[in-house]
């Protein structure tokens, strides 16, 4: 029939009847009278006692998003499934809260995934932050963009789906367009990849590092919740120290710390969003191994096949070495080389030089006077070369 109507406004409107735990949505005939059916499309709704008849783009206003996902419902779709369902939910929940949030950057908006050499790779990044996960995978090599608004609902359902394969399509619009499927049981999404590039994220996650601590993401969660309390606006920066099997969490103004056991090598200090570190400890769960640099290079979370790129705080501190290099640049030190003492042959020539200069000044002061004084009305006298 091609008939659409708004989502939001139908699920409202299913939840609304009563009656019945059955639904029955069927084309409307040509039983229902005139003023039904009026020559237009309609939806014919029984539950229970209740008989409504919805008309073509119900609930479907001037701002209502167009979606572009494919939803089909078929009780006998046969799948043979290449990911657990539970594990792709999962997996989505770690990386969908690190997608950018403003509409200036589309791309940002998306998830990447991508499947080569066996390994599906799911990325998302903010600006920030950037996530990326690894998966086991049976299936084509391909790539796809698909927006975060998308895949949210789809989460929660993947919860109760028992198979579940995920595999890449061409797609109809244009020859290098893909499209990312997923079958279950029950039903089938398809999505259109969106357009774009994704950044080389490869190159953005650090490998090199001074500072490495291992500890309890639990413990961790609690020790941040208490320093946010005593935060007086949303925005709560958190310093980390890291040294001697242990991990200190502090505020910058000195309003409090906690301290929790871990395995440490080497020592170091970075100051991190309070918010950004609560999103990684819950995204990667369990033990969590953080990786540092130094105070002003990235920072690495990492946990079995997840790993999260976190942007630190610049502090003083962080930016102290590189203040000082360009200060030795622009002052000189006070160990500089004197300059060289002249000698009495030089000191003799400078003492002549200065003596001819002055007779020179004096020739030239008497020059000019003479006509001062006989032309006392002229304005000012020219110089004299």
């Amino acid at each position: 029939m091609d008939f659409t109507i708004g989502r939001k406004g139908f699920l409202t409107y299913l939840k609304s009847l009563g009656g019945s735990n059955i639904v029955k949505v069927v084309p409307a005939n040509g039983s229902a009278s005139g003023s039904q059916t009026n020559g237009h499309k309609r939806l014919k709704v029984v539950c229970g006692a209740n008989t409504s008849y919805l008309d073509d783009m119900a609930w479907v206003g001037e701002k209502t998003p167009l979606t572009l996902c494919d939803v089909r419902v078929s009780p006998s779709n046969s799948v043979k499934p290449n990911l657990g369902a539970l594990e792709l939910s999962e997996v989505l929940s770690r990386v969908l809260p690190f997608t950018a949030k403003e509409d200036n950057r589309p791309v940002l908006q998306c998830v990447l995934f991508k499947v080569a050499e066996g390994k599906l790779t799911m990325v998302s990044a903010d600006g920030f932050r950037l996530a990326m996960v690894k998966l086991d995978f049976d299936g084509d090599e391909g790539q796809v963009l698909i927006n975060r608004d998308e895949l949210r609902g789809v989460t929660s359902a993947l919860r109760r789906a028992r198979r579940v394969r995920v595999s890449f399509e061409k797609s109809g619009d244009s020859l290098d367009g893909m499209s990312l499927t997923l079958d279950t049981e029950l039903i089938r999404y398809k999505w259109r990849g969106a357009d774009g590039n994704f950044p080389e994220y490869e190159k953005l996650i650090p490998a090199d590092f001074n500072t490495l601590t291992s500890f309890d993401t639990n413990e961790a969660l609690k020790a941040v919740s208490s320093l946010k309390v005593l935060s007086d606006s949303k925005s709560y920066p958190i310093d980390l120290t890291i040294g001697n099997g242990r991990v200190i969490m502090s505020n910058p103004d000195d309003k409090g710390q906690a301290e929790i056991p871990a395995d440490t090598q080497g020592e170091g200090k970075v100051r991190i969003d309070g918010s950004y570190l609560a999103d990684a400890l819950r995204a990667c769960g369990g033990m969590v191994e953080l990786k540092l640099t130094d105070g002003k290079s990235p920072m690495l979370f990492t946990s079995p096949d997840y790993e999260l790129v976190v942007m630190p705080m610049l502090t003083s501190e962080s930016q102290k070495p590189e203040d000082k290099a360009e200060q030795a640049e622009a002052e000189p030190t006070e160990d500089t080389e004197p300059e060289a003492e002249p000698t009495e042959v030089e000191q003799a020539e400078v003492e002549e030089a200065e003596k001819a200069e002055a007779v020179a000044e004096a020739e030239t002061i008497t020059k000019t006077e003479k006509p001062k004084r006989k032309r006392s009305k002229a304005k000012e006298p020219v110089a004299v070369a």
